[in-house]
C-alpha cells in the first residue's frame, strides 16, 4: 500500500510555472495547488491529521464506505482522489448534477468487471444528496457486495438528504469549514508557488481571507484575481481590494475571532433579554454579509435552549421566519428576522428543558439497556402475554383525572426526576401539573 503519510509538501511541477510569477493562461491555482498527499489537506486534522479517523483507517488497510459532509472548498473531492491512491483502489468519480440511471447502470457493470481481475472500485459521488431515493437504492448491491467501496460527498445533512438503508452501511465524516489559519497556509502555498507574494497590505489580506468565508477554492480564487489585476510594485487597500474583486469584506472586527464573537455576543443579548442589544449585533452580522441561514439556526437552538417550555412559541417564531427567509429573501426577510430576535429576546427565559435532557442522557448512559416494566410492553403473540407484557397496565383515559399514576421507569432504575419547571412564563403551569400528578402518584401507590 501506498504510504501517504510518510511525504510532505506539493509536487514541484505542481508548485512553479517558468518565470515563478503567474501565467494567466495556466491552469486555476486551486487545481495546481491541490494537495497530492493527505497530510497536505489543511483545516482537516481530526480526519487527516497523525490521529486522524482517515489516517488510522489507511494505516489499518481497510477502508469502508463513506460520506463526506461539509462546506463548498474543503477538501472533500481531494480527500476522496487521495484514499484511492493510499488503498491502490481504481478512481471513478460522477456528478450527482450530471449523472442518471443509465450511466449508473455503465459504472457499475465496469466496476463489476474490474472486480473479475482483482481490482475493487472507490466510486466517488459528488453531490450524492442530488439523486433521489430510488437512485441512492441502486447503490446498495454493489456497496454490500464489495463491488464498489463508495465515497459520496455532500454539502448538505445527510440525515436529511440520504437515504436510511445507504447511511447504515456508511461512515460519515464531518469536514469542517477552513479557520483563518487554515486559509492563511493555502496562501502562504501560493505565495511559494507564485515565487512572489500577494500585492495587498496587512488589513487587505486579512479582508481576502474572510472574504472566503472557509472555502479553500474560493480562497486561492480570489488571490488568483489580485495577481492579475496587480501592476508592478502594486500593493492593494482593503478598500481597493473590495472594488478590484467585487465583493464587499465583512466588516467584523479584524481580530480572528470576530466572527464567532458576534454571534456569542448575539446569543448571550437575547439570552440577557435584551432586544436593543440582539438588533444590534444581529445587523453587525448582516452588514458583514454574514449568511441568514446560519443566523436562523442559531435563533432555533436559543429557543429551546434558553427559553424552551418557558413561552413554546419562540420555537414557532424561530421555524417561521426561517420559512419567511426561505420564501421571500433577502433583503425583504430581514424583517423577519428582526421579528425573531425581538421576540427571543422578549420571551420568558428557562434552560429546564436542556438541563432535563443532559440528566436523562447521562442516567440513559449509565443504566445501560434495562428493559421496561413488563406492564407497559405490548403483547402481540401468546407467548409474551404468557410472559406477562402487558398484564396490570391501567389506560390512563379509564382512570380518575384521566391519571393512572403508574410506574414507567425500569424497575432496576427506580423513578428518577430530570424536569424541574421554573416560575417564569407556561412553565408555571407546568409546574402546577407536575406537582398535582406527584401527589396523585403518591396517593395512589400508598
Amino acid at each position: 500500500m501506498t504510504n501517504l503519510f510518510e511525504k510532505a509538501g506539493l509536487e514541484a511541477s505542481d508548485q512553479t510555472q517558468e518565470g515563478g510569477a503567474y501565467d494567466g493562461a495556466a491552469r486555476p491555482l486551486a487545481d495546481q495547488l491541490r494537495p497530492s498527499h493527505l497530510s497536505d489537506v489543511v483545516g482537516q486534522d481530526h480526519l487527516v491529521g497523525a490521529d486522524g479517523t482517515l489516517t488510522r483507517m489507511l494505516q489499518s488497510g481497510s477502508l469502508g464506505c463513506l460520506v463526506l459532509w461539509g462546506p463548498p472548498g474543503t477538501g472533500k473531492t481531494t480527500v476522496a482522489r487521495l484514499l484511492a491512491d493510499g488503498t491502490d483502489l481504481h478512481f471513478e468519480q460522477i456528478s450527482a448534477i450530471f449523472s442518471g440511471v443509465a450511466e449508473l447502470k455503465k459504472v457499475f457493470e465496469a466496476a463489476r468487471l474490474r472486480r473479475r481481475t482483482g481490482k475493487t472500485t472507490l466510486l466517488f459521488v459528488d453531490e450524492i444528496h442530488r439523486f433521489n431515493r430510488a437512485q441512492q437504492d441502486s447503490f446498495l448491491p454493489v456497496m454490500e457486495d464489495g463491488t464498489v467501496v463508495l465515497v459520496g460527498a455532500t454539502t448538505e445533512n445527510p440525515s436529511f438528504e440520504l437515504n436510511a438503508a445507504l447511511l447504515s452501511r456508511s461512515q460519515v465524516l464531518t469536514f469542517k469549514s477552513l479557520d483563518e489559519a487554515a486559509i492563511e497556509q493555502l496562501l502562504a502555498r501560493a505565495e511559494e508557488a507564485q515565487g512572489q507574494s500577494l500585492p495587498l497590505d496587512e488589513v487587505a489580506r486579512e479582508a481576502l481571507i474572510r472574504m472566503a468565508d472557509g472555502d479553500g477554492r474560493s480562497s486561492l480564487t480570489l488571490a488568483q484575481e489580485v495577481w492579475r489585476s496587480a501592476h508592478e510594485g502594486e500593493v492593494f487597500s482593503a478598500d481597493q481590494l473590495g472594488a478590484i474583486l467585487q465583493r464587499r469584506a465583512p466588516i467584523y472586527d479584524k481580530s480572528k475571532d470576530g466572527h464567532y464573537n458576534l454571534i456569542s455576543a448575539l446569543h448571550k443579548s437575547i439570552r440577557g433579554s435584551d432586544p436593543d442589544a440582539s438588533l444590534y449585533y444581529l445587523c453587525r452580522m448582516l452588514d458583514a454579509g454574514e449568511d441568514p441561514m446560519f443566523l436562523l439556526r442559531r435563533m432555533t437552538v436559543i429557543a429551546s435552549e434558553d427559553i424552551g417550555l418557558a413561552d413554546p412559541n419562540a420555537l414557532l417564531q424561530a421555524n417561521a421566519a426561517r420559512q419567511a427567509y426561505e420564501l421571500v429573501g433577502m433583503p425583504e426577510a430581514m424583517y423577519a428576522l428582526a421579528q425573531c430576535v425581538i421576540y427571543l429576546a422578549t420571551a420568558p427565559k428557562s434552560n429546564a428543558a436542556k438541563m432535563a435532557y443532559i440528566a436523562a442522557m447521562r442516567v440513559a448512559k449509565k443504566g445501560g439497556s434495562l428493559s421496561p416494566p413488563k406492564h407497559i410492553l405490548n403483547a402481540p403473540t401468546k407467548l409474551m402475554a404468557n410472559e406477562g407484557y402487558g398484564d396490570g397496565y391501567l389506560y390512563d383515559h379509564d382512570q380518575p383525572d384521566a391519571f393512572s399514576g403508574q410506574d414507567y421507569f425500569p424497575q432496576d432504575l427506580g423513578r428518577q426526576s430530570f424536569y424541574e419547571p421554573v416560575e417564569r412564563g407556561f412553565e408555571r403551569d407546568l409546574r402546577k401539573r407536575l406537582d398535582y400528578w406527584s401527589r396523585l402518584r403518591m396517593e395512589r401507590n400508598q
